[in-house]
């Protein structure tokens, strides 16, 4: 049980299944994706199986601009869990496709973290390659 929810060197995976399996292989591929429904073309995150406006079970998705802007955060000290760095500042965003994810922020003292933050996304690989999409301060990112 523990190596299927752990990362080789300590980060507990997140459940991956049939409605969000697609999503993290696309982070694995570097892409940060936005599931949208096929009947109406409502956008929404995280991805699940039915649309929420127009009830249909088709979907496809498109690549994340990757701008967003911090709604809401918290910054974790305890307890602490091997393979993450603290303190681990978790934001909420509103991406600029107009919907919200949730994910660490890095390359930022908890300090300078502030409501309406513009940040960027890009995606992290842990030491065992497992990928995951996070945030930076978009003054920080990286080309």
């Amino acid at each position: 049980m523990e190596e299927r929810l752990m990362a080789g060197h300590g980060r507990i995976k997140p459940p991956m299944g049939r409605d969000n399996g697609w999503w993290w292989e696309q982070a694995a591929q570097g892409v940060v994706a936005i599931q949208r429904c096929s009947g109406c073309g409502t956008l929404r995150h995280p991805p699940r199986p039915m649309c929420s406006e127009c009830r249909s079970l088709e979907w496809d998705f498109i690549p994340a601009g990757g701008q967003g802007t911090v709604l809401s955060y918290t910054v974790l000290y305890h307890p602490q869990f091997p393979g993450y760095e603290y303190p681990l500042t978790t934001v909420l965003v509103d991406l600029e496709e107009g919907v919200r994810m949730t994910a660490t922020l890095k390359d930022c003292d908890p300090a300078d973290v502030k409501f309406g933050m513009k940040v960027s996304a890009f995606i992290h690989e842990d030491p065992d390659g497992f990928k995951i999409p996070m945030f930076r301060p978009a003054a920080q990112e990286k080309v």
